[in-house]
């Protein structure tokens, strides 16, 4: 199927070519103009489409509205920079001055919202059949009786030059296509609908997923530096320092063994399988960053004894063969692990998911041809999004829905000026600027939300970059992580969406102060 999705272009930076993506690759050959799509002009002027609508939550029926619409975003000379495409869902009757709402996004750099909002938390989702490949249409989009709109409205927001956002006027993509300027976009379309839906005294919360997460730590922190305090960041499958996967470096290696680990004890390649995923994991963590890390920190020059020692025992926590371990130098890239795992039953493992299995041309090469937990899906989202919002949404536009829009990663700025840096720096680090923002909102709650079998960004590096942002003992317990048996979006396993469903309906209630 197309190579879509969200290119979270670790590109160039991660450990080689074959394993360079951290999100769904974008399509190499796209042409189109950020601001235009055969000749059809964007909009340059707000409008929305609202419906009504109800959906059971909890047994409790709850109704609500629908509001399909664009936002323009202005230069500080007050000129239209941009039209950026949002769908809220606000629960009618309440008193929304004061409910909370939530502003969500994917990442990719180049995705839309579209994943997130059709398999989440939104009153409606896509069913699939996860982690197995969903059947072409017809597809079935059903309420969600696990939707968050009990606890707070909901925003979904597509970036710049994906779904039907698009540059207008004199902008073009470059003006909205890198870490700072992403976030300078962001910032001013959440000011310009808080604005107009009267939502300034509202609690506020961003939720986002994969890239998404690199904008929400600078984001909080440029809200913030606005005079817009936030509630809650909500981080999905993160990835908050590109800086260490850089060539030469081992943390990424180390990183990746916990999920190693989880991906074989899924598929039955652990000898005498504990019956504990957690607890085998706790012990996983604790070699990785003892005696893994202790090799791979002398580099080349690991004693032949100690190199042995440590592959027997990451074969034996991954289901890889001791030689083949040693054969890698001890370091395992991920997509060749998600080809050697299940090459005796000459099958792959998913990088979104490793819990999804596929089928190459052959079982001799050296990464997988595709990824399962991709194609899988893909089609169901893709199709039940374009349905849903003309459909029930009413909602309709002369441009092309991008789902992901492959200019924006391959033109990408990744320099970022990080918060308490004089000199901008070459690759984004937002952890920083996180940190920044609860030292100085010390009522800001951090959740970070991980899958044990997500092989585009890995929990263990995720849970490093969290607790190296230098905070003082009375800030620490401000960060919060939960875990589930499920992949990258963490949604597609409907348990686990259950499970995640209750555990933000209590991170919500500890978090609203109105």
């Amino acid at each position: 199927m197309r190579r879509l999705a969200f290119l979270l272009l670790a590109g160039s930076l991660v450990l080689s070519s074959s394993t360079s993506l951290l999100a769904r690759d974008a399509p190499a050959n796209t042409k189109e103009s950020a601001g235009k799509d055969d000749n059809v002009q964007a909009p340059t002027s707000e409008s929305a489409v609202s419906t009504k609508h109800s959906v059971s939550i909890g047994g409790r029926s709850v109704a609500y509205t629908a509001t399909a619409g664009n936002l323009i975003i202005r230069d500080e000379q007050g000129q239209a920079q941009a039209t950026v495409f949002y769908v809220a869902y606000t629960v009618d009757g309440g008193k929304n001055a004061n409910r909370p709402v939530t502003f969500l996004y994917n990442g990719g750099p180049g995705s839309s919202s579209m994943w997130l909002h059709m398999g989440s938390i939104g009153p409606v989702r896509i069913e699939t059949a996860a982690p197995a490949a969903t059947a072409p249409a017809p597809y079935h989009l059903v309420p969600n009786s696990d939707s968050l709109l009990d606890k707070t409205d909901l925003v979904f927001i597509d970036a710049v030059g994906a779904g039907y956002s698009r540059p207008v006027g004199k902008a073009e993509g470059k003006d909205f296509w890198g870490v700072d300027q992403d976030v300078s976009a962001f910032s001013r379309a959440i000011q310009r609908y808080v604005t107009l839906n009267n939502r300034w005294n509202s609690p506020k919360f961003l939720f986002g997923e994969s890239y998404g997460t690199t904008r929400s730590g600078a984001l909080v922190d440029a809200l913030q530096d606005k005079g817009m305090a936030i509630n809650g960041v909500i981080l999905m499958s993160s990835i908050l320092n590109y800086g260490v996967r850089m060539p030469g470096y081992d943390e990424m290696y180390i990183g990746y063994v916990p999920s190693y680990a989880a991906a074989a004890w899924y598929h039955g390649k652990v000898a005498n399988k504990p019956a504990d995923l957690k607890a085998y994991l706790d012990q996983v963590r604790a070699f990785a960053r003892g005696p893994y890390a202790t090799a791979l920190a002398k580099g080349q020059d690991v004693p032949a004894g100690e190199a042995d020692a440590v592959a027997q025992q990451l074969a034996a926590y991954t289901g890889l063969s001791a030689q083949y371990i040693r054969e890698s130098n001890l370091r395992i890239e991920p997509a060749r692990f998600r080809k050697e795992l299940l090459r005796d039953q000459r099958r792959t493992i998913g990088r979104f998911d490793a819990r999804f299995e596929g089928v190459d041309e052959d079982a001799a090469g050296e990464v997988p041809g595709y990824d399962a937990s991709d194609t899988g899906i893909s089609g169901a989202f893709i199709t039940a999004f374009h349905d849903y919002l003309s459909g029930q949404l009413n909602y309709h536009s002369d441009l092309e829905y991008r789902p992901t829009f492959g200019d924006i990663g391959k033109d990408w700025d990744w320099k970022h000026q990080a918060s308490g840096i004089k000199r901008p720096l070459q690759t984004a680090y937002v952890a920083g600027d996180l940190a920044h923002a609860i030292r100085t909102n010390p009522h800001l709650q951090v959740l970070s939300v991980n899958g044990y079998y997500d092989f585009a960004t890995p929990f263990f590096i995720t849970e490093y970059d969290l607790t190296h942002m230098n905070l003082e003992p009375s800030l620490r317990s401000n960060v919060h992580f939960l875990y589930y048996p499920s992949g990258h979006m963490v949604y597609l396993n409907t348990d686990a969406l259950r499970q995640l469903k209750g555990d933000l309906a209590r991170y919500y209630d500890s978090t609203n102060h109105s």
